[in-house]
């Protein structure tokens, strides 16, 4: 069976009336934009969130459901352990309804050589409190039971989660209207709203509402419409595919990942799978004028990258999208409210067969669903989470990197306070808008 199956053509579940004037509006209804519209609203701002689409209908329901600290930029642990900590108590919150457990996150080893690299990892992330451990081949045993595989090795944390990311993100949602904060599906925002420069409102499909801030969470479509106001980052999207199976035995409880599939034990008792290491680009305006900033990570290699020649119609950066528009005309946001890629389904296959060849003891491994999302990307493998210093009252959280999912309620508390005024509470350098503009040297995050 293939098809996404979070339903995203069923009617909107909040459809509240557009508000003349709030403290701040969120472009974007994914795990970014809903975790700063919960902040927010607990600390008695008025906000809304606009979603062109669905509520977490694109990548925010469509990741593997880590909630990982392992193998995280080292800028990013302090914020994933913060969001661990969030996500435990949201899930205590929704009495557990966000499917949140601790269940530990493994990288397996292909070769010798691969544990030099999460040797190197766990040194440099030792002294931030990290709880991973290198595992000997002979002592994987008691991390997968059952496993066959003839890894050398493996890196280990005990203490990373998951969690269920087709309810959990809608689940948020509701929790962050209970708290005051207003939502609005197929609302799509056509543009910002600016005098002398500065944010006083956004414009949308249904009308403007004034407003003082603004935040841009919205993923793979964050740099078009940025673009439209000026500002370039060199975002691009790439699909990613996974799968879930039916309930199987159940062979070992952590997720993992090796060179050919990565899985992690899902709350039905089935396995959410994916091809590891495959990202596909489709080759388009955006992709052609970043190849230069993307250099250092394509030479640093371990990436599965292939290329299309063109986009599907309508996608952010297919060749026929349009890079302008005038406020009172329809956009690409409202022609095509939810991207719903189609997956990869020799990859997915090839992914099941890896599994059950691992895990004898599975039996049969079938795909009951397919899917794939776009995950957006950056040339460093880490997120812009700035304020714009070129239009005062924009907030950017983009570029997560596949990442945003786990880490999303502390990026979404951070927002919050950058929208505020407040000091949040960890260094953002490495996460600056600036850093693609200012001849710093790219350092693309760990590849283990």
């Amino acid at each position: 069976m293939t098809g996404f199956p979070f339903s995203i053509q069923t009617p909107p579940e909040h459809d509240a009336a557009l508000p003349a004037s709030v403290d701040v509006v969120i472009i974007g209804g994914g795990i970014i934009g809903i975790s700063t519209a919960l902040c927010l609203a607990r600390s008695g701002v008025s906000v809304v969130v606009l979603e062109k689409g669905r509520v977490a209908a694109e990548q925010s329901s469509r990741n593997w459901g880590w909630i990982r600290v392992q193998g995280r930029d080292l800028a990013e642990i302090p914020i994933a352990h913060e969001a661990q900590r969030l996500w435990l108590a949201l899930d205590g919150e929704c009495h557990g309804r966000l499917g949140v457990r601790q269940i530990g996150v493994t990288y397996l080893a292909r070769k010798p050589r691969d544990l030099a690299g999460f040797e190197d990892w766990l040194r440099e992330a030792a002294p931030l409190g990290v709880s991973s451990r290198m595992v000997s081949r002979d002592a994987l045993r008691d991390v997968l039971s059952g496993a066959q595989g003839d890894w050398p090795g493996a890196l280990h944390t005990p203490t990373d989660l998951k969690a269920e990311p087709w309810v959990a993100v809608p689940e948020l949602a509701r929790l962050a209207c209970s708290k005051g904060a207003t939502l609005i599906e197929h609302c799509a925002v056509r543009g910002l709203d600016l005098d002398a420069g500065r944010v006083t409102g956004v414009l949308t499909e249904k009308g403007r509402i004034r407003t003082a801030e603004v935040l841009l969470a919205g993923g793979a479509w964050s740099s078009l419409f940025l673009r439209r106001h000026g500002v370039d980052i060199p975002q691009l999207s790439v699909r990613s595919t996974a799968l879930e199976t039916g309930p199987l035995p159940q062979v070992g409880g952590t997720a993992a990942v090796d060179h050919r599939m990565a899985f992690r034990p899902r709350a039905d008792g089935g396995y959410t799978l994916a091809p590891s290491t495959l990202s596909e680009l489709y080759v388009g305006p955006d992709s052609i004028r970043a190849l230069g900033k993307y250099a250092p990570l394509l030479r640093q290699g371990g990436f599965d990258v292939r290329l299309h020649v063109a986009a599907p119609r309508g996608y952010p950066d297919a060749w026929g999208t349009p890079r302008r528009w005038s406020d009172d005309s329809e956009t690409p946001f409202e022609r095509l409210r939810v991207l719903n890629p189609a997956p990869n389904v020799k990859k997915a296959r090839a992914a099941c067969a890896a599994f059950a060849k691992a895990f004898p003891d599975a039996g049969e491994v079938r795909p009951r669903t397919l899917w794939a999302g776009m995950i957006d990307v950056m040339p460093d493998v880490v997120p812009v989470v700035d304020r714009v210093a070129a239009l005062p009252g924009l907030t950017v959280v983009t570029g997560m990197c596949g990442h945003g999912f786990g880490i999303g309620p502390a990026f979404g508390r951070i927002a919050s306070d950058l929208i505020r005024g407040n000091d949040p509470g960890v260094d953002l350098t490495r996460f600056r808008m600036a850093r693609f503009s200012d001849g710093s040297r790219m350092v693309p995050g760990p590849n283990i």
